[in-house]
């Protein structure tokens, strides 16, 4: 995307960057549309430019119709352990997965678009359930289309994403790089194989603070610093993950990059030719997005789907139980990596505040019944008794 813009554009977008309202957001993007040449070089962002306007003026319109009492509505509340947003191209077989996995009825037809909205669907998986989300196709033939950004947007909203392709497409393995570079395109990034930069704007921290947990590629935190001072931009944490360049970090100043869990999954198993094909589109995926073979029609491996989601989630369950007392049977969805204080502070902040002890049954505990401290790390089916 870097494009060496003219002083004057640097300007107006950091007019934009600096916005507070959707309508300031939307007259700074055109001034700075306005002041950037039109050239080869600035192709890229003239179109990041050109798809973020129309984002925030079908959103401008969106409020205006919610206000009215009229419009659409496309966005659905979380519920249950995650929300997983179905994602794909016409005919891929959301609305098939999501009716064989869930208790949802969507509409399903053997044409394309028959989901015109999207539908939420609860998948249990041993005591807790997730939240799948039918949505519109992608029409990747037709990036600016207002579907597609109202489906990017529950994308973003989620707590992880499932990219369905089925393998009665002509091409299953480039429509899923399609399907890849179209979220990339947008901000949203699902493997750690690419290096992520995000800048988070804070006047409370003086200059620029660079948090690394990956490698600057080609460049310095000197260089870092003069290139945000291009944009005005300079009170602001920079975190680095994986391998980056300073056209990342530039990248960065005009798309927020967020990374969202997710999990391939390959539709239609049960036609003929089905496994050739997805072995040529797994060698296209990458590498640490889990990769799932399945048929809606058959019930073949949808077994695993419960499974899978939970591992890319990250979270464990965790059962609390009062003293001489059964433990609850509906546990506490903690990420990965937790404490006791965390499930303490989940429980009650108060509970947290006047933590003394906990006592641990399971996997974590050495024996049962094990008296912890708060930073005591918790995993998949531990009880604990917290006292205060």
């Amino acid at each position: 995307m870097p494009a060496n813009l003219p002083p004057e554009a640097k300007a107006k977008l950091a007019k934009y960057n600096e916005a507070r309202t959707i309508e300031e957001k939307i007259r700074a993007l055109e001034e700075f549309l306005s002041a950037v040449p039109k050239h080869k070089g600035t192709e890229n962002i003239r179109l990041w430019a050109k798809r973020r306007l129309a984002e925030l003026r079908e959103e401008l319109e969106a409020r205006r119709a919610r206000r009215g009492g009229g419009g659409p509505r496309i966005f659905i509340e979380r519920a249950g352990a995650g929300q997983i947003v179905l994602l794909g191209p016409p005919n891929s077989g959301k609305s098939s997965l999501l009716a064989a996995l869930t208790n949802a009825k969507p509409e399903i037809a053997p044409y394309p678009f028959s989901t015109q909205k999207p539908v939420p669907g609860m998948l249990q998986y041993k005591d807790i359930q997730f939240q799948l989300v039918d949505t519109p196709p992608l029409i990747l033939d037709q990036p600016d289309s207002p579907v597609n950004n109202r489906v990017v947007g529950l994308a973003r909203n989620a707590n992880a994403i499932a990219l369905v392709v089925g393998l009665d497409d002509p091409d299953p393995g480039g429509t899923l790089r399609r399907l890849l570079d179209f979220l990339a395109e947008r901000g949203i990034i699902v493997s750690r194989e690419r290096g992520i930069v995000r800048i988070v704007k804070d006047r409370s921290v003086t200059g620029i603070k660079v948090e690394a947990r990956g490698r600057m590629i080609g460049f310095t935190e000197d260089d870092l610093r003069r290139l945000l001072s291009q944009y005005r931009i300079y009170n602001a944490v920079v975190e680095i993950e994986g391998d980056v360049t300073l056209d990342d970090v530039e990248d960065a100043v005009f798309t927020t990059r967020i990374y969202k869990p997710a999990v391939i999954i390959l539709n239609k198993a049960d036609i003929p030719g089905a496994k050739e094909k997805a072995q040529e589109t797994a060698r296209k995926a990458p590498q640490d997005v889990p990769i799932l073979v399945v048929s809606a029609r058959t019930g073949e491996g949808l077994d695993k789907v419960g499974p899978t989601i939970f591992k890319v989630l990250g979270i464990i369950r965790v059962y609390t139980k009062q003293p001489n007392k059964e433990p609850d049977p509906d546990p506490l969805i903690l990420e990965k990596g937790s404490t006791v204080l965390d499930a303490a502070r989940r429980i009650h902040k108060d509970l947290a505040r006047k933590f003394r002890y906990a006592k641990v049954w399971g996997p974590s505990a050495k024996y049962p019944g094990q008296r912890v401290g708060a930073d005591h790390v918790l995993e998949d089916g531990d009880i604990i008794e917290v006292h205060a």
